[in-house]
């Protein structure tokens, strides 16, 4: 049998995603039209053999969450469950926290994947390289170009063997073209490594704790903690996949993971694209129109929207111009990735998507160009480059 956890992480990260997730987390922010971790959850109830899901965060089991995992259980028919840390743990704590509960029922192995990424998620792929050739750690990994692999965890591998030789967590000078996907594999051994981190975190903590600085002993950071201790050890493979992938690290990266999945649809869930209809909207492209969003055939001829996010409930008047700046990797050069985003520069706001939050509106006849509309803002102007609070 195997299972799955999602680390969802918590409210105190996705801060780059405001003003979209004061309405809604950021693992459920729709991309490509649902949930963001419902792309994980399909790809993982795929496999067969998959037994139980479970996402680990430190968000508030509120009602949206709630209602999404029983979405989750009966459309998938698999037990989907949320382990809510009592701190923030990093990216291995809560592994280790919820161990009992990962390991009950004996799994072979164990998928660990992060909210924040976008894949087609070769899940199928990674399960038989391990079950050739088993080893505790898995890592999805892909390439990217010299400059933007030092904003990732960079991996050195031996090409025979696929074993990761080296390891480093966002390097300051290049070290390697391949990158961690934030997708793992892992066998139950793989929790031993957690539990020295643990225990060494504890050892030092009642000698260091006096600076009220300490980072507490279940908190632990798979990629510095654990891949680039073990990493030369025969202990930690990867798995390099030429698909998809992206990271969701801000509001444009998701805009640009919806086109991602957009493109895949076609294969995967041609039933959630857009179709033209008789005295409809003209569909160009890839589209997902919401069951609930009515479009007018004549929308084309009164807005302009373009690059941009509209929150729910808000508003944009005819012959207005909602338009940003996209953020998208250079088309020529197939391993390129989203740049890590910054909104300022010199205390200046950088051209960026625009977003508007929720219950926004948006008069006839302006332009809000690469700009940040906090909710329940009534413009009465143009803006361009700016933070509307």
């Amino acid at each position: 049998m195997l299972k799955a956890v999602i680390l969802i992480g918590g409210p105190q990260k996705g801060t780059r995603f405001r003003p979209l997730s004061f309405e809604v987390p950021k693992p459920l922010f729709p991309v490509a039209g649902v949930p963001m971790i419902q792309h994980h959850i399909e790809a993982c109830a795929q496999v067969p053999g998959m037994q139980e899901i479970l996402l680990i965060g430190f968000y508030q089991p509120d009602e949206p969450l709630t209602r999404f995992l029983e979405a989750a259980q009966q459309e998938f028919n698999l037990p989907v469950r949320y382990l809510q840390e009592f701190a923030p743990l990093g990216t291995g704590g809560g592994l280790y926290h919820f161990r009992d509960q990962i390991l009950a029922g004996g799994p072979e192995a164990f998928f660990v994947l992060n909210a924040d990424v976008c894949s087609d998620f070769p899940l199928s792929a990674m399960l038989a390289a391990h079950r050739h050739q088993p080893h505790p750690f898995l890592l999805l990994g892909t390439t990217a170009n010299r400059t933007q692999s030092l904003s990732y965890g960079c991996i050195v591998e031996n090409p025979q063997t696929h074993e990761v030789l080296h390891y480093v967590e966002k390097p300051s000078t290049f070290v390697s073209d391949i990158i961690n996907c934030g997708i793992y594999l892992f066998s139950p051994e793989a929790l031993k490594p957690l539990r020295d981190v643990f225990q060494r975190n504890q050892k030092d903590g009642q000698l260091e704790d006096s600076s009220g600085l300490w980072r507490g002993a279940g908190t632990i950071r798979l990629e510095q903690d654990v891949f680039s201790a073990l990493a030369g050890q025969g202990q930690i493979y990867v798995h390099l996949n030429d698909g998809i992938w992206s990271q969701i690290k801000s509001a444009g990266s998701a805009l640009y993971a919806s086109r991602l999945y957009l493109g895949q649809y076609q294969l995967t869930h041609p039933e959630r694209l857009a179709k033209h209809s008789p005295g409809g909207p003209r569909i160009r492209g890839n589209v997902y129109i919401h069951p609930t969003a009515k479009v007018a055939p004549s929308a084309v001829e009164h807005t302009c929207v373009l690059h941009s996010i509209v929150g729910w409930g808000s508003t944009v008047g005819r012959w207005a111009r909602v338009e940003g700046t996209p953020n998208d990797p250079n088309p020529n050069d197939p391993r390129a990735h989203m740049d890590s985003e910054s909104l300022f520069k010199d205390g200046k706001l950088l051209p960026a998507i625009t977003i508007l939050g929720c219950r926004v509106r948006i008069p006839a006849e302006v332009l809000i160009l690469n700009s940040i509309v906090l909710p329940h803002k009534e413009l009465s102007r143009s803006f361009t480059n700016q933070i509307i609070l």
